[in-house]
């Protein structure tokens, strides 16, 4: 018979920031997890937009490239 290592409500699943889903119900989340959260996220949107900038860049040089 399995055990359910959850049925003791004194212990529930870490939420890990990595694996957070956008429009996921926050309201279990503790004020610590929802600003690790937050840091996950900016981060991601920072790396997201060096990202962007890096392909604008190629795209521009393309796009000179093949204008000339």
């Amino acid at each position: 018979m399995a055990i359910d290592p959850f049925a003791d409500e004194t212990v529930r699943p870490v939420a890990h920031a990595r694996n957070h889903v956008v429009g996921q119900d926050l309201a279990t989340l503790s004020i610590e997890e929802i600003d690790e959260r937050i840091r996950v996220l900016r981060e991601e949107v920072t790396r997201l937009e060096q990202m962007r900038a890096e392909k604008q860049a190629s795209k521009s040089a393309a796009d000179a490239v093949f204008k000339a």
